[in-house]
């Protein structure tokens, strides 16, 4: 097996990369990693990215929008020095021998594979984040954990290591071809292609994901969200997240109030209660055990918060999805126009499956 290229270190050369896109991958992870290529070759006036667009087999691939992305069949690209796969839905169906064999035949070359979104997933059941630091989508962190236990599974919004990169979704990935980019060709040149999207969000890859989402927090406050998501189902007193962290209950009420304009109390409860709405949507979960997996040891108290935070009950919720799904399912099976069928590709409804994003996308 050749070793991977070392691609970050600088380079004047055009970086040949390759992005293999799946059906149903979300719009904004491919826009996520080309478009930072683009402006960097624009920038440039010169090519600083070569790359081609992949797909699984012969035909295009067609985006969770609707868009579709022709490219040459993954297993006519002969080699590439970085490539980067991007998955959404449907990974089981995707995880075919033919594409994991792909991948392991260009890593064996000595190809640098990333993986955005569900990307991660292909990679590791194809074997090539054994012994790696990984992410996945913070949906998925658990089961990704569980699936694949050689891998080194980590809540960042991007890794690094030898050969590898994995992103936990859209945003993340930017981040992660902005470091590509800073690392070839100088920090000044990458912040002026973040400069191009008004982007000027944190780029280190220890940043934890956070399910609410905020660009505010100072690094306290990150890292009191990380202690928090990770007891959604056992709340940790405040008291003793600030003793985790080095830091006093009075400074950490603070840093919540100046940064996030709410007390950490409130933002736990936040938390907990997006993580409720999420498992009342997408899995088949009892509400009880919904209520026992974020913390909840009472329905009744589970059942006030849940409506004071989003207007309506689980249960009520619950139904309400089901219903949506039925009737997707049914315009599913009707022309999006009259003479062609929706494809495969355009169905995006949550499932439950034995694969976590069998059916579920991060957005």
């Amino acid at each position: 097996m050749k070793s991977a290229k070392n691609i970050l270190q600088p380079e004047n050369q055009p970086l040949k990369t390759a992005v293999l896109v799946l059906d149903e991958s979300n719009t904004l992870s491919f826009a996520a990693a080309v478009d930072p290529m683009r402006a960097a070759n624009r920038l440039a006036g010169r090519g600083a990215f070569d790359w081609d667009y992949v797909t699984a087999t012969s035909e295009p691939a067609m985006l969770t929008s609707g868009l579709s992305v022709p490219g040459i069949p993954l297993a006519r690209l002969q080699s590439c020095e970085l490539l980067i796969v991007i998955a959404g839905f449907q990974l089981a169906r995707h995880a075919t021998p033919s594409l994991l064999a792909g991948l392991r035949r260009l890593a064996a070359g000595g190809t640098t594979i990333a993986g955005i979104d569900g990307g991660p997933w292909l990679m590791a059941e194809a074997g090539l984040l054994d012994g790696h630091p990984a992410t996945t989508h913070w949906e998925d962190l658990d089961n990704f954990a569980s699936r694949f236990p050689g891998v080194q599974c980590r809540n960042d919004r991007f890794t690094l290591s030898e050969g590898r990169m994995t992103s936990g979704g859209a945003t993340p990935a930017i981040e992660m071809m902005l470091h590509i980019i800073g690392s070839r060709h100088g920090a000044g040149f990458a912040s002026r292609v973040a400069g191009l999207f008004l982007y000027d969000g944190p780029g280190s890859t220890e940043r934890p994901q956070s399910r609410l989402g905020s660009s505010k927090h100072s690094s306290l406050t990150a890292r009191a969200n990380a202690l928090m998501e990770a007891a959604l189902d056992d709340p940790k007193p405040l008291s003793e997240i600030a003793e985790e962290l080095g830091t006093s209950t009075r400074s950490l009420q603070q840093q919540f109030r100046l940064r996030l304009n709410t007390t950490p109390q409130d933002h736990y409860l936040q938390l907990r209660l997006a993580e409720a709405r999420r498992l009342v949507t997408d899995t088949d979960l009892p509400i009880m055990e919904v209520a026992l997996a974020t913390g909840f040891n009472s329905q009744s108290s589970f059942a006030r918060a849940f409506r004071t935070a989003h207007d309506i009950t689980a249960r009520e919720l619950r139904q309400s999805s089901l219903a949506t799904a039925a009737t997707s399912r049914l315009a599913a099976s009707k022309p999006l126009f009259s003479q062609a069928p929706l494809s495969q590709g355009q169905n995006t409804l949550r499932q439950s499956g034995p694969l976590p994003r069998q059916s579920t996308g991060s957005y």
